[in-house]
């Protein structure tokens, strides 16, 4: 049973809470599934923490939190821990099989008895509980542990057979596959035994006929009667047979002896199918396309490593690329998706390929394209990629929810925002969402965060489902969904139970994360930017140990690490778990100012703001253009200004307080900034602003602005007759408003301007995302002031007078609102 306390805030009081969670582990099948389950993780078994996980919420500064325990003792419907399963081997990948040593053992039909539990631990049968109740509580019994049951079912994802459903859509496809509900006619076990009768008498006196005749029957045994044969002596004399005639089979008899291989499950390393493998290695130029792909479908059945063969198949089908049929073509990608390489002089006619039978494809097979392509990691045009997703947009509710997010698996990969469908989606998939397995809940939510796009209802329906269902999460599940909802900054009506369940998950999966540092680290960070810090799963990331293994990581975790480690000195300073060491800091900040330096700081918007305030202020002393908190990886354009609004330089000890500012001969009026502020955009997107500064070539570039930031402006986000009061007076200096000069404090305010693009917000909206709320709460947390250029109004400006710039700067610098806050 788990014991929860919590301390909930009220909604909206605070955006942190601060709780502590003791799950208890179940006593789910006696000492044997606690044997079992040290046995799965080793490297826990002996450290007395498997039987309890404590979570604790660190509070940050500022914050109020109250206890409220009752306001979670809603119970949940139990649910069996589901086990996740693999993703399936990649068949063009290395691959062993434990069952293959078994395959010289002596058949036996013994099987050890299942263990039956002691009597002692029997519960008795209550005499005084009536028939009746007895039977009404059996009854709800079987009813839960059938529902249960159904639940299981539906959350269970079959990484070999769910990708293969397009097949069920043309009849061609029985001849380019296998298909594990052909009906037969069982062999009766007493044809079983005269047949390896046979096999044992004849020996390898047996005729290649006779010897596929014999595959073909043995394969038709009831399917639990084929383990049992598969480790018969007599099946693997067959089998030697078949090896030691190997050239003399006609090329549909070997293939028929391989689906027979199929149909009893032989093991992927068996003798038998190396010798197969060799024979239609030297047999592909003799073979039709329909039969190397078959063959290939049954390489994957038996999840078989053959990049040989693979490699001739796709030589094969390069040559004859104009002839495949649209089954051919979607059965090749298939393939090619399965064997997780994508061949590279194919990609360009497998674009030309899928244009060609883009209107002819069915929903099923559209999704089976693009995850084939998603699986390859094959490179596709934004062309071809638009035309798919305009397809799926228009039949997005006759579409397979499986199919779907296979299109939205390949949307994410080229990380195109088509508009028009994620719309579709906000339509079509919150309804969806609670039938949806889990995995499929991930890939949906992992695609709005990863291309920026916020939908309210998709995201609110995926967090009043998943609590029900977080016990099937993996541990890549689970940091998914805390990384898309802190990437969104989005706290669900239901946030309380919502990452209390998750956070659990996290713990529950603690073993995952030694073989994947990753996921612990994308959840935690999740976590941090909507301020939410559970301490013993930050102890656990920052222990060395945990630090070490995140160096074999195929990911670059550094920076991840560095993230985490300074939120947490900052934000959480009760804090008093393990720490990153010093020259680590000191190691990733070097990495990533050598990167500002190349890619950040020279960007046309922040050179030409660093510019023109360094003008303004009175020198490159007023201005420093830096990280200042290097772990949010963006820049700021720090300025000291002195209580009384004058500019405080960074090289001089001592301010100079009567520094006059340099005249820019602008007179501010109301008109004027409402021009400059506002300007056309009332009816206008703050991207559609941006892409009005953006040359086409730039308008592509996803994360990193460049050169076309200074593009032209089509017609100009001010009226080109504005009416701006210019006015030179040599001589004279522009002061600071009066209203700075009120309330003198020597301290002064420190301001940390933000010179923000696209890629800080949502998809076409104002909405921050998460990394740069850290951002902006831990500025403020140090004492600064945060001031912002909004990419809708300065991407405009760009083109615009020197003069209209500078007035722009004077009013966000010296407004006067941010003194008296400062104040």
């Amino acid at each position: 049973m788990a014991t929860v306390l919590i301390c909930r805030r009220f909604p909206r009081l605070s955006r942190v809470t601060t709780f502590s969670t003791t799950a208890k582990c179940k006593a789910e099948g006696g000492s044997n599934k606690s044997k079992q389950k040290k046995e799965e993780n080793p490297e826990t078994a002996n450290t007395g923490t498997e039987s309890a996980a404590t979570i604790q919420l660190l509070n940050p500064l500022d914050y109020r939190v109250s206890y409220n325990p009752s306001a979670y003792t809603k119970s949940r419907a139990a649910s069996q821990q589901y086990t996740a399963r693999s993703n399936g081997q990649a068949f063009g990948d290395t691959f062993t099989s434990p069952g293959a040593a078994q395959v010289q053992q002596m058949f036996s039909t013994d099987s050890s008895p299942q263990a039956l539990p002691p009597i002692g631990n029997a519960l008795p049968k209550p005499k005084s509980i009536p028939l009746l109740k007895q039977t009404v509580s059996e009854q709800r019994s079987a009813a839960q542990t059938k529902e249960e049951a159904e639940k299981d079912k539906k959350e269970m994802h079959d990484s070999k057979e769910d990708p293969r459903m397009f097949q069920k859509g043309r009849p061609e496809y029985r001849s380019l596959s296998y298909d594990k509900f052909e009906p037969t006619e069982t062999l009766p076990l007493e044809e079983c035994d005269l047949i390896l009768h046979s096999v044992a008498i004849h020996k390898d006196r047996q005729s290649p006929g006779t010897i596929t005749d014999y595959f073909r029957r043995l394969s038709c045994l009831p399917v639990e009667k084929h383990a049992a044969l598969v480790s018969e002596i007599r099946f693997n004399i067959l089998c030697r047979s078949a090896v030691k005639n190997i050239r003399l089979f006609s090329t549909s008899d070997l293939i028929d002896i391989l689906k027979a291989c199929v149909r009893l499950a032989v093991p992927s390393t068996h003798p038998l199918l190396n010798a197969c493998e060799n024979e239609f290695c030297r047999r592909v130029w003799d073979m039709n396309l329909d039969q190397l792909l078959l063959v290939a479908d049954y390489w994957r059945c038996l999840e078989r490593s053959v990049p040989s063969y693979l490699s001739i198949l796709f030589s094969y089908a390069n040559m004859h690329w104009k002839d495949l049929t649209l089954p051919q073509f979607v059965q090749l990608i298939y393939i090619i998706g399965e064997g997780r390489r994508s061949p590279a002089d194919l990609t360009q006619k497998m674009e030309s390929m899928i244009l060609k039978y883009l209107d002819s494809f069915t929903l099923e097979e559209m999704g089976a394209v693009c995850l084939g392509l998603f699986k390859s990691l094959s490179g596709i045009s934004e062309h071809v990629m638009r035309k798919i997703a305009y397809r799926v947009s228009l039949e997005m509710e006759n579409m397979s929810t499986y199919a779907l997010v296979n299109v939205l698996k390949m949307l994410r990969y080229t990380r195109m925002d088509y508009l028009p469908l994620m719309k579709e989606l906000g339509k079509v998939i919150p309804t969806r969402i609670p039938t949806v397995n889990i995995q499929g809940i991930m890939h949906i939510t992992l695609t709005c965060s990863s291309l920026h796009y916020f939908d309210e209802g998709i995201m609110a329906a995926v967090a009043m489902s998943l609590p029900s269902k977080v016990t099937y999460c993996r541990s890549k599940d689970a940091a998914k969904f805390l990384w898309s909802f802190g990437c969104l900054d989005y706290e669900p009506p239901n946030e309380e139970e919502f990452y209390s369940t998750l956070i659990e998950q996290m713990h529950r999966k603690l073993h995952e994360f030694r073989k994947f540092p990753e996921h612990l680290l994308t959840g935690l960070l999740g976590l941090a930017f909507v301020k939410r810090f559970p301490e013993e799963l930050i102890d656990y990331a920052l222990r060395h140990e945990f630090v070490q293994k995140t160096r074999s990581s195929k990911y670059e975790l550094k920076k991840d690490l560095f993230t985490l480690g300074k939120s947490v000195e900052i934000e959480c300073p009760s804090y008093q778990g393990n720490r990153l060491p010093p020259q680590f800091y000191e190691e990733v900040t070097e990495m990533v100012l050598n990167f500002a330096e190349k890619e950040i700081y020279v960007r046309p918007e922040i050179v030409e703001a660093t510019s023109l305030l360094e003008s303004m202020l009175g020198g490159p002393e007023y201005v420093k253009n830096h990280m200042i908190l290097p772990h949010t990886r963006s820049s700021d354009l720090e300025v000291h200004l002195a209580m009384d609004g004058h500019p405080i330089p960074f090289s001089l000890k001592d301010p100079i307080t009567d520094k006059k500012l340099k005249d820019i001969g602008v007179s501010l009026t109301d008109d004027l900034m409402t021009q400059l502020i506002k300007g056309r955009s009332n009816n206008q997107s703050p991207v559609q602003l941006e892409k009005e500064a953006r040359t086409p070539s730039q308008e592509r570039e996803v994360q990193t602005p460049h050169a076309g930031d200074h593009a032209v402006l089509s017609g100009g986000a001010l009226i080109a007759d504005a009416r701006l009061q210019v006015e030179p007076k040599s001589g004279l200096c522009l002061e600071a408003p009066p209203s700075l000069t009120v309330n003198r404090q020597p301290q002064g305010v420190k301001l940390a301007i933000q010179v923000s693009n696209r890629n800080h917000y949502c998809y076409c909206s104002k909405r921050l995302l998460g990394l740069h709320c850290l951002k902006r709460r831990q500025l403020r947390q140090l004492g600064y002031v945060v001031v912002e250029l909004p990419f809708w109004e300065w991407f405009p400006l760009l083109k615009r007078t020197r003069l209209e710039k500078l007035s722009y700067l004077h009013y966000k610098v010296f407004d006067p609102a941010l003194l008296s806050r400062a104040g």
